[in-house]
């Protein structure tokens, strides 16, 4: 496992270390003590989460406020999304800034989304099943999201507006400036 920090304190890029030879590959997807010697964070995940999306699906930017906040290790096991995660909190230097990073199947990277930051991505191959591990069980009362085509966040999808398939909820989020007041971070 190598680690690759982004130009956002604790949004971190793990690269998995590959194994492969004439009858396929392995490699070790999470291992708590090798992930705490290299990053010195001792999380506990206990929910993972799979999702199958086509081409253009836009998930997010979701986030879960407070003490229901969740810090996400994620992945894509089969297609390619583009993954964005957003700092939302609100004494960062590097508050409402982004990290944007294409994963796929043979990239064998993961990107780690601490709590405290909004989460999306948008499937760039024909389809993606995506995974993630959360630190923290969902709380729908809790939930909070930001509008993906904020123009104060500036985010390229990598793919015209008009390919995106958007969940009605994801149509209506508000800006970061109008979710500012409200955020628990």
């Amino acid at each position: 496992m190598r680690v690759e920090k982004t130009i956002i304190e604790d949004c971190l890029l793990i690269h998995d270390t590959f194994f492969g030879d004439h009858r396929g590959y392995f490699f070790e997807s999470f291992n708590r003590k090798t992930f705490f010697d290299q990053t010195g964070m001792d999380l506990n995940f206990v929910q993972d989460n799979q999702s199958r999306s086509q081409r253009g699906v836009l998930r997010g930017l979701h986030f879960q406020h407070g003490e229901h906040a969740q810090a996400k290790l994620v992945r894509v096991l089969q297609g390619k999304v583009l993954d964005v995660a957003v700092d939302l909190r609100k004494n960062s230097p590097t508050f409402g800034k982004h990290v944007a990073v294409e994963l796929s199947e043979d990239s064998h990277t993961q990107l780690l989304v601490p709590r405290g930051f909004a989460h999306g991505f948008v499937v760039l191959s024909e389809t993606a099943v995506f995974f993630y591990k959360c630190d923290n069980f969902y709380n729908k009362a809790e939930e909070g999201g930001i509008i993906y085509n904020d123009p104060e966040m500036a985010i390229d999808w990598q793919l015209a507006e008009s390919e995106f398939l958007l969940s009605e909820k994801d149509t209506i989020l508000p800006t970061l400036q109008e979710a500012k007041s409200t955020l628990k971070f």
